[in-house]
């Protein structure tokens, strides 16, 4: 069988995803990717009970486990882009970026200068070998993960494993209970990529200039104040400190748009409000899986977000990998600089970067 290095996190998925590798025959090595150096604000270190954890599901397997950092690589790949997304008022997927650069660049790169033929993760996805490489979801429709492994290329995913892609969660927890592992039941990571879960308009403001203004109804009209552009995303009811006014509705406020440039932030009221749907998007940095990227319009479904049920639209191919894509039903908060993914039934096809939501 092959060589492997696995990439460990010290979470359950990765834990049973090595179990299953050694079961099938595979020679297992376990990386731990430590990419931030930082502690947090109480001067505690996030990764260290995650590479305890990773060490315990080593030694009950009987392999080698060794912590590697691409702290630099993250910085300059990652979270300097990070960064100067926010700053121009984008909202960016830090997971997709970090799956290509990191996972399944910097990580795959170690792996097989150190004589693997493959890397293996915990991701919810499979992949199918035939006349190419292709992405498909993972079985379990509520977990896959796709949608943040949409930029990865032929090369990438021909050296990559996804031992989890045919299983369910809780078919996984109860592997990872069957085969003693302590964190069978540890909860799954929600923060930021390989820097954990903060909380996040304070994390941001450690590193972006707060510059307050104006929080404006569609038609001008000043209704609070905000701590910056930055800190704000489409579609955001939370956080925006609206009090009761007494010529609203009482209805919740919503981010419909932001003004950079005029350093407002513009909310309306009601999740349904019309401003906050858009029947089509502009996107850059159209990138294909399968083969060449279409050349005419295209038939497909597409998803904005991680999660978000398939929606029917058309992909119409521009110049220089740009891309309109028209929706058959209005999408709710189009966020730029998030992703709009691409799908023919279970197969991921690729993805682009949202540059701005289209009007009617």
């Amino acid at each position: 069988m092959s060589d492997v290095v696995v990439g460990l996190s010290g979470g359950v998925d990765s834990a049973v995803a090595a179990l299953r590798l050694l079961e099938q025959g595979h020679r297992v090595r376990a990386v731990f990717m430590k990419n931030w150096d930082e502690d947090d604000a109480a001067g505690t270190c996030p990764a260290r009970q995650d590479l305890e954890d990773a060490q315990a599901v080593a030694d009950r397997l009987g392999i080698e486990l060794r912590t590697v950092s691409f702290s630099a690589e993250y910085w300059d790949r990652v979270f300097e882009f990070f960064l100067a997304e926010y700053a121009a008022g984008r909202t960016p997927s830090p997971d997709i970026l970090c799956n290509r650069e990191i996972k399944f660049r910097a990580f795959l790169e170690y792996a097989t200068g150190r004589g693997a033929e493959f890397i293996a993760t915990g991701h919810y996805a499979r992949i199918r070998r035939n006349a190419g490489m292709h992405l498909l979801c993972g079985v379990d429709r509520g977990k896959d993960q796709t949608y943040f492994l949409h930029t990865l290329d032929q090369v990438q995913l021909a050296r990559s494993l996804f031992p989890l892609g045919a299983l369910h969660k809780h078919e996984v927890r109860a592997l990872a209970h069957a085969a003693g592992f302590s964190n069978f039941d540890k909860k799954d990571s929600t923060g930021i990529c390989f820097i954990g879960e903060r909380r996040f308009r304070a994390f941001l403001a450690r590193y972006l200039v707060r510059q307050a203004g104006d929080l404006c109804t569609p038609d001008g009209s000043v209704v609070g104040r905000h701590d910056g552009v930055a800190f704000y995303t489409i579609g955001q009811r939370h956080g925006l400190g609206i009090g009761g006014r007494r010529e609203s509705s009482g209805a919740p406020w919503y981010v419909a748009d932001k003004d950079t440039a005029r350093n407002i932030v513009y909310v309306v009221q009601g999740a349904d409000h019309p401003a906050l749907f858009h029947p089509a998007l502009r996107a850059s940095r159209l990138h294909w899986i399968p083969a060449a990227a279409p050349r005419r319009p295209l038939r497909v479904y597409a998803r904005i977000r991680h999660r978000q049920a398939l929606q029917d639209c058309v992909l119409h191919p521009g110049a220089d990998e740009s891309c309109t894509v028209a929706f058959d039903r209005p999408q709710r908060a189009i966020a730029p600089g998030q992703s709009v993914v691409f799908y023919a039934n279970e197969e991921c096809l690729g993805g682009a970067v949202i540059e701005a939501a289209l009007p009617p």
